[in-house]
């Protein structure tokens, strides 16, 4: 069940990314000068290229589907954590336009990005915990080691089914974050105040 771990794993990786994310919204709100937008960009490209193409295609069409097989009791839980897939990635698309508001209309819409930014980590720390304290429990117990095998397959390589993104472009992309945001969430210059 090496798929667990690396769940755990990416959930973790995006919990930080928001943690970060939330912190330079409102900083990025409060700024008297204009903010370090690259950082906030990239943290949004991230979320868009990690979970929504990569992470959460792979919980839909292996852990949900195989766990729908093996326990039909499960069905309504899987249907409501699908749900919460599609609806992230209409609150990525939200983020997306709240940022580029922002940035064009600085200083106008930093009120409004933070709470786009507050929202959708919010939505995404309720949606991750319920993953993990009532989907992956359920998947642990009802699963077959046949079933783990291919889900620990799927899980082990980036499979990326629309724009071709590949671990090494993740990394690099993590990095270019760390670069620009500032301390301490990341290496990049302070923002003026």
């Amino acid at each position: 069940m090496k798929a667990i771990h690396k769940i755990h794993d990416e959930h973790r990786s995006l919990a930080a990314v928001l943690h970060g994310l939330k912190q330079l919204a409102h900083d990025a709100e409060q700024a008297k000068s204009r903010p370090g937008f690259p950082a906030l960009r990239a943290m949004i490209r991230y979320i868009d290229e990690f979970p929504e193409k990569l992470h959460h295609p792979k919980e839909d069409d292996y852990l949900f589907a195989r766990l729908a097989l093996r326990d039909a009791s499960a069905k309504a839980l899987i249907e409501r954590l699908h749900g919460e897939h599609v609806e992230g990635a209409k609150k990525v698309r939200e983020l997306e336009r709240a940022l580029v508001f922002f940035e064009e209309g600085w200083p106008k819409g930093g009120r409004e990005f933070r709470e786009a930014v507050d929202a959708f980590a919010e939505f995404h720390w309720k949606h991750m915990r319920a993953e993990e304290t009532e989907l992956m429990p359920l998947a642990e117990k009802k699963l077959l080691p046949e079933d783990w095998a291919a889900i620990d397959a799927a899980f082990a390589v980036n499979r990326d089914p629309v724009s071709g993104v590949g671990e090494k472009d993740l990394d690099a992309l993590f990095s270019r974050i760390v670069s620009l945001a500032p301390a301490p969430i990341g290496l990049g210059e302070p923002w003026k105040k």
